[in-house]
């Protein structure tokens, strides 16, 4: 009897979405398979590494260890504060240099066309180029400029990319969504604080797909700033507790 296929969808969230790694985590050591993957944001980052090879614990201890220098670099502010340059060449690095096609497991990246407000979906080329399209914040990133496009972060259209991972050919879909379900009210501090509260706000509207993914993961990472990157290890357990929860619930379709 053949299995059915387990398609991961993988959210928008920033520093929240480092609960990504937990849910892999758990789903490796229970041996479960992951046939196809589609991610938005950074959720695209942690899908593109993992769908390359790379092993949670390694993600996670990446994590950890990489410091702000290695892949931030900030420019006078245009169309954006950070240029970006340097997290895709990170990306390149850690990916060999590889297109999404050439990837261990089928990738999916999603995108926004700011001038249409269209979907962009990457299933071929360049990975790193890809990423650096769908973790481009607006206003802080510098927006990806690709064939008459201006690419900007996926979750701006698809916080989690539920129907993309249908579309690959999941029989069974894991969505992972980071967006805390209660929203908690922050202290507005600084123009980060303003773009990504209103991000946030603006996904919590777009996000209606909830009914179509078979296994719902839902983090709770409310208490983690989505800009906050320090805490790693806090972020990877609640990633871990969720998955573990959803567990039985994800071997009884397989």
């Amino acid at each position: 009897m053949t299995r059915p296929k387990i398609g991961l969808a993988l959210g928008s969230g920033s520093a929240r979405g480092l609960a990504h790694i937990g849910v892999l985590k758990v789903l490796k050591k229970e041996g479960i398979p992951i046939d196809f993957i589609a991610g938005s944001s950074i959720g695209s980052l942690i899908g593109v590494l993992y769908a390359n090879g790379l092993d949670p614990e390694m993600l996670e201890g990446l994590a950890l260890h990489l410091k702000r220098k290695h892949w931030l670099d900030f420019t006078v502010p245009g169309y954006g504060f950070i240029t970006g340059e340097k997290v895709k060449e990170l990306i390149m690095l850690l990916t060999h240099r590889k297109n999404l096609e050439e990837l261990q497991i089928p990738m999916a990246v999603i995108a926004t066309d700011l001038l249409t407000g269209e979907k962009v979906v990457f299933h071929e080329g360049n990975a790193a180029d890809a990423v650096r399209a769908s973790i481009s914040i607006p206003g802080v990133f510098t927006p990806v400029v690709k064939e008459q496009r201006v690419l900007v972060d996926g979750g701006v259209v698809e916080r989690v990319p539920i129907s993309i991972v249908k579309e690959m050919g999941a029989d069974i879909v894991v969505a992972v969504d980071v967006l805390p379900q209660k929203r908690n009210p922050m202290r507005i501090k600084s123009i980060f604080d303003v773009i990504m509260h209103s991000l946030e706000i603006m996904e919590r509207r777009v996000f209606d797909e909830q009914g179509l993914a078979d296994i719902l993961i839902q983090p709770d990472v409310s208490n983690i700033h989505p800009v906050d990157f320090s805490q790693v290890t806090e972020c990877v357990q609640k990633g871990e507790e969720a998955a573990q929860v959803a567990l039985e619930q994800i071997q009884k379709l397989i």
